[in-house]
């Protein structure tokens, strides 16, 4: 296999959405810093909707971004909480992944703590080919050929060989 076509992780964010700032947030951060060992940043709130109680600017969420081993491992890690079962409809057209997990004491090895409660999140995995580093360079920017670009079924056949999943 030429070594250009090996797919790879390119990085995996985990995502808790709170919906409102004070306790909750610096509780869902806590957690994501804990099952991490990374220090998560706090997403804000793009428009005003007053019938949400949402003001423009507002901290809502927090995410964490992991790229190398830590990705992989954090990776199988939720994968275990929802029995590594995935969807087809949960693979986009360039190869990303995104699903999610109703509540963070699904993961094995993951204690409720009273202290934090209950969270659920989301899970993107974004994948890349070697080569990708030429869209995001500063000199010189050039785009992804076509027939580079990461497809459905690559980063399913990688799921299922690298992370044992069962996709339905």
């Amino acid at each position: 296999m030429n070594p250009m076509e090996k797919v790879v992780i390119s990085k995996a964010t985990l995502n808790i959405g709170v919906g409102e700032s004070g306790e909750r947030l610096s509780r869902a951060i806590n957690l994501l810093s804990e099952l991490t060992d990374q220090k998560p940043v706090k997403t804000f709130s793009k428009v005003t909707n007053p019938e949400f109680g949402i003001r423009k600017y507002q901290p809502m969420a927090c995410k964490v971004t992991l790229r190398g081993e830590k990705a992989n491992k954090a990776i199988k890690m939720v994968l275990d909480g929802i029995e590594n079962n995935l969807s087809n409809k949960q693979f986009d057209e360039y190869g990303n992944v995104s699903f999610g997990i109703a509540e963070h004491i699904d993961i094995p090895g993951i204690k409720y703590d009273p202290d934090i409660g209950i969270f659920g999140m989301n899970v993107s995995v974004t994948f890349e080919k070697p080569g990708y580093r030429i869209k995001k360079r500063k000199i010189q920017k050039k785009k992804i050929p076509k027939r580079h670009m990461i497809k459905r079924e690559e980063t399913m056949k990688y799921m299922e060989d690298n992370f044992q999943v069962k996709i339905e």
